[in-house]
Order: structure tokens, then sequence, then C-alpha cells
């Protein structure tokens, strides 16, 4: 009789629980190898002379997919390049919404901005004069890569099958505030008293047998271990870290996002050895957060999306009539810059305030990823943190596209490289508003709460 009752009421209790052991996730994993062929133009540094010859480690583009038990779905890609313009980040999320029947706030794209990437498209082309040849190649591989990533987040979303989720942190130290204060001015160098966030965000994924089956992992950090002298194809330290992970971890999947490193850089830094050592304490970073007690991150799955506009400081055709002249003095990069704000005077357009991009995929109450456009500077994440301390935030620029420096309202009153000489290469007319930090911020605070975050 003791065990009949026994045996009822394990019955009765399995009963209670099976539903709670469906309501979880399921999740898909895909990659696809997006090395260019060779020889070809990388990205990232305006001092190269000539095309890539050689391959010191191949590229990749990976993508998540997450569904919950309610049918709700996020894509997130991540791939070792330096990033999309809008317009085709804009286009090749089109066609993944169009085909799968999502929402443009389930798909994020993450981009680990390496230094030794391909050029895409149009992003950064004032870095950039290329012969007929040369720009039918970069087409050529743009449009390929664009049907990759198209088909790879199809293939996650087909993989998709029951999985558990767990999140944790932990730390590396290797990223170092760039922002170094001259006599004359801000300059990319050392700023040890800088702002900085040493934190490594860790997602395990896993099979219910606790298989591991993937892990995205980030950090804020920018992908220019090496100069630009160094010209051959290669992941940097975040895809060193991937590798590692995965020779570690067969059969599971590594990916890589980058956070808020616009002015973080590696130190130290200039050899090949660096990368390595980076890309070894980053791995080793995960592994420890792989090895403790990870929270189990749980249903529902919510996303939001927002675009604010970017205003840029007053401008006159009159100063970039005088840069195409090169004056005050000739500079190559100024007077292509000068020629794209010309036309686009001549349009009767000139410079329209840029849009930006920020996005939420919030998981429960346990994990909340907000993404944001650009390379943003760290102190986004920093304040973001601050203004949301009940949330589990991990805090992303490079996300979408990548179509110009964020600065905070502070750095873009310093000056420097982040927010007035960059604008050079990414084809913009100069420094933004100072309304910019709290338009950034407003867009930030719409998708949180449109996801459900908390203060």
């Amino acid at each position: 009789m003791r065990r009949g009752k026994m045996l009822a009421w394990l019955a009765g209790m399995l009963c209670l629980t099976a539903p709670l052991l469906a309501a979880g996730f399921q999740a898909g994993v895909a990659r696809i190898n997006i090395t260019p062929p060779l020889p070809y133009w990388l990205s990232g540094y305006a001092s190269r002379t000539n095309p890539a010859t050689q391959v010191r480690h191949e590229l990749f583009a990976k993508a998540l997919a997450l569904a919950d038990d309610q049918g709700h779905k996020a894509v997130i890609i991540t791939a070792d390049i330096i990033g999309f313009s809008r317009e085709l980040s804009d286009s090749i999320a089109g066609r993944i919404t169009k085909q799968h029947g999502l929402e443009r706030s389930q798909v994020l794209f993450n981009f680990s901005h390496t230094h030794y990437g391909p050029v895409v498209g149009s992003n950064l082309s004032v870095m950039y004069t290329f012969s007929d040849a040369e720009q039918e190649h970069v087409a050529r591989y743009t449009a390929k890569l664009a049907d990759d990533i198209v088909a790879l987040a199809g293939a996650a979303l087909a993989d998709l099958a029951p999985a558990q989720l767990a999140c944790g942190h932990g730390t590396a130290g290797f990223a170092m505030n760039r922002r170094e204060k001259f006599t004359a001015g801000f300059k990319l160098g050392e700023n040890p008293a800088g702002d900085m966030d040493h934190d490594v965000p860790v997602l395990r994924v896993t099979a219910p047998d606790g298989k591991l089956r993937a892990v995205l992992f980030a950090y804020a950090c920018h992908g220019t271990t090496l100069s630009g002298k160094f010209n051959e194809v290669d992941g940097d330290f975040g895809g060193w870290a991937q590798r590692a992970l995965e020779q570690a971890h067969p059969g599971a999947t590594a990916l890589y996002m980058i956070l808020c490193g616009g002015d973080q850089n590696p130190k130290p830094r200039g050899e090949y050895e660096h990368v390595g050592q980076h890309g070894k304490e980053l791995a080793a970073a995960v592994e420890r957060v792989l090895a403790g007690q990870l929270k189990p991150v749980h249903a529902p799955l919510r996303t939001a999306h927002t675009i604010a506009q970017l205003d840029f400081a007053p401008h006159t055709r009159a100063q970039f009539e005088q840069e195409a002249a090169g004056l005050p003095k000739p500079d190559k990069f100024k007077q292509r810059r000068a020629q794209k704000m010309l036309a686009a005077y001549d349009t009767g357009a000139p410079a329209r305030p840029m849009p930006f991009q920020a996005q939420a995929i919030r998981f429960g109450d346990d994990l909340t990823l907000l993404a944001m456009s650009g390379e943003v500077v760290v102190g986004y994440a920093l304040r973001t943190k601050r203004e949301f301390p009940r949330e589990n935030l991990v805090v992303a620029g490079y996300c979408n596209d990548v179509s110009s420096y964020i600065p905070t309202l502070r750095i873009l009153r310093e000056g420097g490289y982040e927010p007035d000489t960059s604008m050079i290469y990414y084809g913009h007319p100069g420094l933004f508003s100072e309304d910019i930090e709290e338009q950034v911020c407003a867009a930030l605070h719409r998708v949180l709460q449109a996801a459900g975050a908390k203060k």
C-alpha cells in the first residue's frame, strides 16, 4: 500500500513537471566559410597599398537560431568581417525575414570587426580607389556573401531542436582604452585610466543530454592586434578563441561577438604572437565560465528593434569645395570624402541624418542582449548598465550595420579619431551634433522597455 501511494505520488509529480520541462527552448546552429578568394583587398587600415595574397586563418559566419515554446524566434548571426553598410544589412535582413516569416527585431547581425578581413560592399569606401576589375571582384564577393548569410540563417532555423540555455560572466584583461591625451588633444594610444569593460558574457547552449551544442561569448575590444602592415586574412583574437573552444569541445559551435569596443584596443599588440596570447586568454575566460555554476535561462523570448536619426553638426558646401581642392593641404581621403559630399549637395540632399539601429533580445528575466549599430564606445555600455541595474545586460556594438563610430558627448567634445577623423573614412560630413548621446540612449531605453526590461 505504501509503495502504491509512492508510485502514485511520483506519477502525479511527473504530470505536473512535464509542462515545465517542455516549456523551454529550441536551438539550431550553422556555419559557413566566408574566406575571400585571393588576391583580395582587406578592410580596416587606410595605409594598405596592395590586396592580400595569403590566408593565415580562414574566416567564418555562424548562426544561432532560438525559439521558445510559444513560437517566438531569434536568429543571431556572427561574422569575421569588418561590418556591413546599412544598405547591405537592410537587404540581407529583409530577405531573411521574408523567407522565414520573421520580424526585423528577430534577426541580429554582429561583426567581429577584424581588421584582417575582406572589404565588403561600400563599407569604408573612402579608403580605397579600386580599378574596375577590383570593384567587380568586391561586388561578386559581396553578392555571394549576402546569399550565404541568407542560406546560413535558414540552415540554423532548420536545425532547431530541444535545448537548454544558461549564462554566466567571466573576465579578460587585455582590452585597453586607446584615447590617450596629448598636448594637442586626443590621439590613438594607451589610457589605463580611461573607461574599460572587461566582462566576458557567455551563453551556453546544450542538448537535453547535456552535450554542448553552442557557446556564444563576447568581449569589448577592437580587432586590431596587428597593424596595417599585416596583410593576410585572419580573424584576430576572436577567431583564435573560437578555434580553441571548438577544438576543446568537438561538435560544438563557438560564436564570438564584439561588444562596445569602439575606443578599446588590445594590449600588447604589434606581433602575431599577441593574437594567440589574447585569443588564449579570452578562450580561457570562457572555459572558466563553462566549468562553473551558470544561471539557467528561461523563456519567453522577446525582441524589439528601433531606428533613431542622428544629426550631423552644421556644414556647408564651401568647406567641401575647399577640401576637394586640397586646401589647406592636399589629403586624398578628405578629397574623396569631399567629392561624395558635393555630389550629395548637387542632388539637393546634403548629408541626411544617419540612421542608428537599436535592438533587444530578452530571455525571460534572466538575460538581455542589447545591440547597437556602429562602432560604439564603451561608455554606452557602462551607462546603460547603470541605468538598468536589475537587468543581466550584454551590451554590444557592431551590430546590424557599421556605418560610423558612435561617440558619447564627452568624447565628441574631446575630439580625436573616433568622433572626428574616422568620419572621413566613413564618408560622413564631420562631427555628429551634440544631442547624439541622448538620442542614442533614448533609443536604447525604447527597445529595452519594449522587450520588458526592468530598471
